[in-house]
C-alpha cells in the first residue's frame, strides 16, 4: 500500500511528498517517538513482492547503515510495513541537483568544497569495500545552515550499494542501475564494478558543477550511453564560464595526475577520490 499525506506508515507521520522515481517515492515524515524529521523512502510495491529482492534490501540496508562518516547521510531505520519496503534517513532540505537548476554553475571555490566532502565520503565507503553506483547531483544533499555557516554536503541513497568481492547478488542484480548522465562505461556494459565507477560518476558531477550541464548532453539516452563508452571527455574550457582557471581541462584530477573520467581504464584509474585540483597548470 502506498502511503498518503496525513497518514501514518511504519510509525512515521507522513506530511509531504519530496520526490518520486521509478523505484521509490520519498516522503517528508516525522518520527513522533523521537520528535525528529526524516526522509522516508518507500519502494515500489512490485519490488516488495520479490522475495529475493526483499532479502537483498535488508542486507544492503544494514551495510549502508553501518557506514559512519560525517559526509554520508545517516540511516535511522529500514524494513517492511503494510507490504512495502522502506528506509528512513536523516532529512536534509537541499540538494545539488536543485541548486544547479536554480543557480547554474557553481563558483570554483564552492564546487571544490562540495566535491571534496563527497570525495571524502566515497573514500570512506570504498575503504569498507562498498560501492555506491549512483553518484549524481540528486544524491548529494546540501545543508546551507550547518554549524559555523559552512555548507555541508552529504552523500545519500546507498540503496544500490554493493559489497566488493561479494559473491551474493546485489540489490541491483538484473536491473539497469545508475543514472545515464553519470554512469561509468563498465556499468553500461555490465562489467565488474568497483570504486572507480563511483569516481567516474563524481567526475561527471564535477563537470556539471562547473559547466552547468553533464559532460555528454545528447538528444537520446542511447546517444548518451554511446558517448560515455566511445567519446573522449569534453573540455571544460569550451563549456564553462570565463572565471574558470587556466588548466581546468586537466581537472578533476587525482594524485596520479589522471582525470577521473579515465576511470574506465583500470591501468590509469585513480585509487582515491581525493584530492581535486582544478587549478593544475595555472
Amino acid at each position: 500500500m502506498v502511503p498518503r499525506i496525513g497518514t501514518h506508515f511504519a510509525g512515521y507521520r507522513i506530511d509531504a511528498l519530496l520526490g518520486r522515481g521509478g523505484m521509490a517515492v520519498v516522503y517528508g515524515a516525522e518520527n513522533p517517538r523521537l520528535g525528529i524529521r526524516v526522509a522516508l523512502k518507500v519502494l515500489a510495491p512490485e519490488l516488495s513482492d520479490d522475495e529475493a529482492f526483499r532479502e537483498r534490501f535488508v542486507r544492503e540496508s544494514r551495510l549502508a547503515a553501518a557506514l559512519n562518516h560525517p559526509g554520508i547521510i545517516t540511516i535511522y531505520d529500514a524494513g517492511e510495513a503494510d507490504g512495502s519496503l522502506f528506509i528512513a534517513m536523516r532529512y536534509v532540505a537541499g540538494d545539488l541537483r536543485e541548486t544547479l537548476r536554480r543557480d547554474g554553475p557553481l563558483q570554483v571555490g564552492r564546487a571544490l568544497a562540495v566535491l571534496g566532502q563527497v570525495a571524502d565520503a566515497l573514500d570512506a565507503a570504498h575503504g569498507e569495500r562498498l560501492v555506491h553506483r549512483d553518484v549524481k547531483p540528486g544524491n548529494i544533499l546540501l545543508d546551507v545552515g550547518a554549524a559555523g555557516g559552512l555548507e555541508r554536503a552529504y552523500l545519500a541513497d546507498f540503496g544500490l550499494t554493493k559489497l566488493l568481492g561479494s559473491s551474493i547478488p546485489s540489490i541491483a542484480s538484473n536491473r539497469f542501475v545508475g543514472t545515464i548522465d553519470y554512469m561509468a562505461p563498465e556499468q553500461i556494459e555490465n562489467r565488474t564494478v568497483d570504486g572507480r565507477a563511483d569516481l567516474y560518476s563524481l567526475g561527471c558531477v564535477a563537470f556539471e558543477c562547473l559547466a552547468g550541464s553533464p559532460p555528454f548532453p545528447r538528444e537520446t539516452e542511447a546517444a548518451v550511453l554511446w558517448a560515455h563508452m566511445k567519446e573522449p571527455p569534453p573540455h571544460l574550457s569550451e563549456r564553462g564560464g570565463s572565471e574558470l582557471p587556466r588548466g581546468v581541462d586537466d581537472a578533476p584530477s587525482v594524485p596520479h595526475g589522471q582525470p577521473v573520467l579515465h576511470a574506465y581504464e583500470p591501468s590509469v584509474a585513480p585509487a582515491k577520490a581525493r584530492p581535486f585540483d582544478f587549478t593544475r597548470g595555472a
